[in-house]
């Protein structure tokens, strides 16, 4: 994925798009969670710092280029759900497809970052997140197991690149209802720090509407700095940011991979990001270390002369069973 911050075309959730384990962020209710680079398309991890790919994959990193996620079908591709709801605090699964401009399913596709497709789905008032890989059949169904630990509504997106030449990144997003009775979050108040399973993870540098800017998060445990990150999806860390309010979605890789033979594997893990508009967003880092995958929340706000802030805490994914990927 490119250095700078992808609005795709993977939130709004993977926006304004880091609690324990399946819950996000200071002051949100904790929620229990369930736990590798090729260059990603549209994302590339070797573009230059600054650069954004909102133009490869047609999303939003100009001011007159729509935000990512916002849309169920873009580019001749829908995001069909073929179940839009589900029931809070209960074992179900979600199952969708892509289907291309003949209404047939997508069976074909690009792997980035390890994987066909990636899945994220946040909640509306962005208290849940989570980095899902869903398994695809043979007919172009997509599914994975879900539960969700509360009632309320969620966005859907679909992070993916089709097979077909020329084909550029997409990330399409449709909306998802768990039942059950709903009392919405408040987004947790703007803090540069997030903690999460003894780890300290600390947020430097701000997002500024229309401008690349470096985000750079350094993450320790017990007062100590971690230098032995684990490379995950071939990457030392994936940022996602979800604009509050609408789920625009944002998506980038860190300046550097695994290997390149100048990234080190932590502390810092260095992101270019640009912000869309003015606004509160909240930003969720996902990094290995371990053998575990955990999640940093953060909520940042911009302003119109560019400042940021930032606070949070994160979650704990535990090692990811076999279709189904990291949940928050």
């Amino acid at each position: 994925m490119n250095t700078a911050l992808k609005i795709s075309a993977f939130a709004a959730a993977l926006a304004a798009t880091f609690g324990t384990a399946y819950g996000v962020g200071g002051g949100v209710d904790p929620m229990t969670s369930k736990d590798e680079p090729a260059a990603h398309a549209g994302h590339g991890a070797d573009a230059g710092a600054g650069e954004s790919d909102a133009a490869e994959s047609g999303g939003a990193g100009k001011p007159d280029s729509p935000a990512g996620g916002l849309q169920v079908s873009e580019g001749g591709y829908t995001l069909a759900l073929k179940n839009s709801r589900v029931q809070a605090r209960a074992d179900g699964e979600l199952r969708f497809a892509i289907l291309d401009g003949r209404g047939r399913e997508l069976t074909e596709y690009r792997r980035e970052h390890g994987k066909e497709l990636h899945l994220i789905l946040a909640a509306r008032d962005l208290s849940t997140y989570r980095h899902l890989h869903p398994t695809r059949a043979a007919d172009g169904t997509w599914s994975t197991p879900v539960d969700l630990p509360r009632a309320g509504d969620y966005r859907v997106f679909a992070d993916f690149t089709p097979a077909a030449k020329g084909a550029e990144n997409l990330t399409l997003g449709a909306d998802l209802a768990a039942s059950g009775s709903y009392r919405p979050s408040r987004l947790p108040e703007v803090s540069r720090t997030a903690e999460v399973d003894g780890y300290t993870v600390t947020l430097d540098g701000a997002l500024r509407p229309g401008a690349a800017r470096e985000l750079k998060l350094k993450v320790s445990k017990d007062g100590k700095p971690v230098t032995d990150l684990d490379p995950y999806l071939e990457a030392y860390g994936h940022l996602v940011a979800l604009r509050s309010g609408d789920l625009a979605y944002l998506h980038v890789h860190p300046n550097g991979a695994p290997g390149d033979g100048s990234t080190e594997p932590g502390p810092a893990i260095s992101f270019t990001a640009t912000a869309p508009s003015s606004g509160a967003y909240r930003l969720f880092l996902d990094f290995k270390h371990e053998g575990k995958v955990r999640t940093a929340a953060f909520t940042v706000e911009t302003g119109k002369n560019g400042a940021g802030d930032a606070s949070g805490a994160g979650q704990e994914a535990p090692k990811e069973p076999e279709g189904k990927g990291h949940e928050h």
